[in-house]
């Protein structure tokens, strides 16, 4: 069993990543329903929050499906962070995430995100300082360093240890790397191998397969893997990859159906969330994820986008089902 602070998580734990636009809570309740055993809000901007700003309020929405869900948090400001943690730990999450890891530019150029790794000393001040400002534990998402001159995530998990997380989180890539090349698990693997490091560690970056969740399990020695990019479209993959690291075996892939069932959950997870209106637009983004590679598709793409209301998107969802009924995807 693998413990953050009192949450018991599973022996080897998948954890849904937080991605700006793409975890909100419809999104994470399938993917609930699908096998994630721990998620995060999108990241909540900290100069946002402080606002009382409608967007960054909203991303503080956690249900109790969820269950264990974190709010991960991102700012450059170390008291604001730590206001921040006080604000979001009142909506009942059960851990704060801080965000050391995000690489867009409009993020790092502000010296949030992965811009902390270019300074480690304010980085375990900020960290201390959302540590003191909740009774939550508190986890930490970064990356491998900031480029390839300044890898120094053994250093971070060592000093983010000693002051008090419960848990980190590593994408292995720098920030100059942003999303490109592959992803380098030997420093997470080293991180793993240190004797002082008893705090749970998780890889990330390019999961997209059951055989690599199980190749890099076995060979990086990690507690748990969190996925990100993979799971858009197809939540599905927490449950493939947790049924072949029990049995060896692949499940077969989702039918059409399936995919159509899940697709209409996400919908109507959306619907509830936002309303009617507001849910069925915020929807839209999706449909072209859930139904990537089907030919002669683009019809229906553009009668899903264009259609207002549930009953009408259901009856759309209908008809893909009965015409590509004998696909498998």
């Amino acid at each position: 069993m693998v413990k953050i602070g009192n949450i018991e998580l599973s022996d080897f734990p998948l954890l849904l990543a937080p991605m700006e636009d793409v975890s909100d809570p419809p999104f994470r309740a399938v993917c609930k329903e699908n096998g994630a055993d721990l998620m995060y809000t999108e990241f909540v901007s900290s100069e946002g929050l402080i606002r009382d700003a409608a967007k960054s309020v909203q991303k503080l929405d956690i249900f109790e499906y969820e269950r264990p869900v974190g709010i991960q948090l991102f700012g450059s400001d170390v008291e604001t962070m730590g206001s921040c943690a006080e604000i979001a730990s009142r909506v009942n999450p059960d851990l704060i995430d801080i965000n050391y890891g995000c690489p867009v530019k409009n993020v790092a150029c502000r010296g949030a995100g992965a811009a902390l790794l270019q300074d480690i000393p304010k980085m375990v001040k900020m960290t201390e300082s959302v540590i003191k400002s909740t009774h939550l534990p508190v986890t930490v998402k970064t990356r491998l360093g900031w480029d390839e001159n300044t890898k120094n995530i053994e250093e971070v998990a060592e000093r983010l240890q000693d002051i008090g997380i419960k848990a980190l989180s590593v994408h292995g890539r720098t920030r100059v790397q942003m999303y490109k090349g592959s992803a380098d698990w030997s420093l997470i693997a080293k991180i793993k191998e240190n004797p002082r490091i008893t705090i749970p560690i998780f890889g990330n970056g390019d999961i997209d397969t059951p055989e690599k969740a199980l190749e890099y399990k076995n060979t990086y020695g990690v507690d748990g893997i969190m996925i990100g990019r993979a799971t858009i479209g197809n939540p599905w993959i927490f449950n493939e990859i947790k049924h072949y690291l029990k049995t060896g075996e692949k499940l077969p892939p989702p039918t059409m159906e399936q995919r159509v069932d899940v697709c209409r959950r996400h919908l109507e997870f959306s619907i509830r969330w936002k309303g009617p209106v507001a849910g069925v637009f915020e929807m839209r983004r999706h449909y072209t994820n859930y139904f990537k590679g089907l030919e002669h598709f683009k019809p229906y793409r553009m009668r899903l986008v264009e259609a207002p209301t549930f009953d009408e998107l259901d009856s759309i969802l209908k008809e893909i089902s009965n015409d590509y009924s004998e696909m498998v995807c």
